[in-house]
């Protein structure tokens, strides 16, 4: 089993899901975070006035899967959410010691 965690740009969260379900995933956990990398930050403007903020929008994904699954969700989500640009994302990928479900008690791959 592995987690595979994902950190994207927020307006590319449909087409990745629409990749990953065509690729067998089942579900994922997401979560809309701030963070920065090469992009160093962006410049906004509130209320007229322009200020800099180094904390960039981003949404992170968390997907539990069989290893059978992971090279085909990982190259959906490369295709569905890149842009060329930079701050495209990361993608990184986990092993898992145990996976259990809390309603059943089903343990490892039969929990995901």
């Amino acid at each position: 089993m592995k987690l595979i965690i994902a950190i994207i740009k927020p307006f590319k969260l449909d087409d990745v899901r629409e990749a990953l379900t065509s690729a067998g995933v089942t579900g994922m956990t997401v979560t809309e975070v701030k963070g920065f990398g090469r992009q160093k930050g962006q410049t906004e403007i509130y209320r007229g006035a322009e200020y800099s903020t180094n904390m960039v929008p981003k949404i992170k994904l968390e997907i539990a899967c069989p290893a059978d699954l992971v090279s085909g969700a990982v190259e959906a989500i490369k295709s569905a959410a890149n842009t060329g640009a930079i701050g495209d994302g990361k993608i990184f990928v986990l092993d898992i010691g145990q996976a259990v479900r809390i309603r059943t008690g089903e343990t490892d791959e039969t929990a995901l």
